[in-house]
């Protein structure tokens, strides 16, 4: 398919109440195309965008990307791959910014990444459950990566006491047996691009059976870009081919599929309107 030839997100024609609950804009593959970015997006039908900031510096250097719009909210947090650099000053920091600024939402993305393990495991174990302390001290929902390490995230949230406080299982991307042993917890599902990948059975076969109010949608941008535009740099507006994508794998409509998971979104994040 050429490029030319390629649909476009707004071709769907989804009003602008949807959200990308995953999004990096201030990764420079995006923020140096910001403003374009965010146009795109309103015309996909987004009426909200949560950009992920790793790590306290990040979100002290970036903050002030987004001070001239109102779609986008914050998550703020230290991924697993920073783990190793997690001390009692960056916890603080994070802290600090949970207590003055409202336009943070959400703590993460925390949890462990055993597939790369680019920081030691007893160090990603450290600083996610010191992330979750703090989550619970200031009463505030969590992001989670877990990616090679389900058996391990599912343990310490379950010996912290985490079932049934407001939790996203970020891009989630395994089968049905797996989705149920999120869900059995009382948490929440993002769905992201790669369900429309063909050869993603065991996502496919997942999304067919998680209620829609425990679902939520994500790009991930500027990585994981959905169908047909796999391989390029991903962005919010394409969170539009993924509940695309979505609503014929439960044969459903494409508009139930973007209301609904975007009052899940909006429910979780406490978000207005």
């Amino acid at each position: 398919m050429s490029k030319k030839n390629r649909p476009q997100p707004q071709d769907l024609h989804l009003p602008c109440i949807g959200v990308d609950t995953h999004a990096h804009l201030d990764l420079e593959a995006l923020a140096s195309d910001l403003e374009t970015c965010l146009e795109g997006a309103r015309k996909a039908g987004l009426a909200a965008i949560g950009n992920v900031f790793l790590g306290a510096a990040a979100y002290a250097r970036n903050k002030a990307l987004f001070t001239n719009t109102s779609r986008v909210f914050f998550i703020l947090g230290n991924h697993p791959h920073d783990a190793a650099s997690v001390d009692q000053e960056e916890l603080s920091r994070i802290a600090r910014a949970l207590d003055i600024d409202p336009g943070i939402k959400a703590l993460g993305e925390i949890g462990l990444d055993f597939y790369w393990d680019r920081s030691p495991r007893d160090r990603q174990r450290e600083a996610f459950q010191a992330q979750l302390e703090l989550a619970r001290s200031k009463d505030i929902p969590v992001v989670i990566h877990s990616r090679d390490a389900e058996a391990e995230t599912l343990r310490i949230l379950l010996d912290m006491g985490f079932q049934d406080r407001p939790l996203l299982w970020h891009c989630f991307g395994e089968g049905p047996e797996a989705a149920a042993r999120i869900l059995g917890q009382g948490w929440i599902l993002s769905i992201p691009g790669t369900v429309t990948y063909k050869k993603n059975h065991d996502l496919q076969a997942a999304v067919r059976t998680i209620p829609l109010e425990r679902m939520v949608l994500e790009t991930d941008c500027p990585f994981l870009a959905p169908e047909p535009y796999r391989g390029k740099r991903n962005e919010p507006a394409f969170t539009a081919f993924t509940a695309q994508a979505i609503a014929e794998l439960r044969q459903e409509p494409v508009l139930r599929i973007w209301e609904e998971t975007a009052r899940t979104a909006r429910g979780f994040f406490r978000l207005q309107g």
